[in-house]
């Protein structure tokens, strides 16, 4: 896989929301071309994209600003996790209640609880910027 795409109204915050979560900012830049409307489907087509990398270099994710045509939500507002798509990216965390401090001087908020899945792992759902959904993960051990 090369990358997840996302589209967000707050490309600042959604950044610095990714940041925190340990992605690395790969580069910003403006994108309108017709070739991007065709690919796309959609006439006028102008963004900027922020690309967020992980530390290891080997996954991506491409934060989408629409300027033109103007973004629409297709599901409802802080979907559940039972909606149809995407629904959430899941971090590896090697300490979850940190990671959950950092993240909620971002605005983000647990969805349920933070809870202990056995002998395996500490899990948890966070919504942030966007009401992107996103699980964190610490391994047990």
């Amino acid at each position: 896989m090369d990358h997840v795409g996302v589209v967000v109204d707050g490309l600042v915050a959604a950044t610095a929301f990714f940041v925190e979560l340990g992605r690395e900012p790969e580069g910003e830049a403006p994108v309108e071309r017709r070739w991007v409307d065709r690919v796309v489907g959609l006439n006028g087509v102008r963004v900027d994209i922020a690309m967020m990398r992980t530390p290891d270099g080997h996954g991506r994710i491409e934060l989408t600003k629409f300027h033109t045509p103007t973004a629409i939500s297709a599901e409802p507002e802080n979907a559940p996790a039972n909606t149809l798509g995407i629904r959430r990216i899941m971090y590896a965390v090697d300490d979850v209640e940190d990671v959950l401090e950092r993240l909620r001087t971002h605005g983000a908020e647990l969805v349920g609880d933070l809870q202990r899945c056995e002998d395996s792992h500490r899990l948890c759902h966070v919504r942030g910027p966007e009401g992107i959904t996103v699980a964190l993960a610490e391994r047990l051990t």
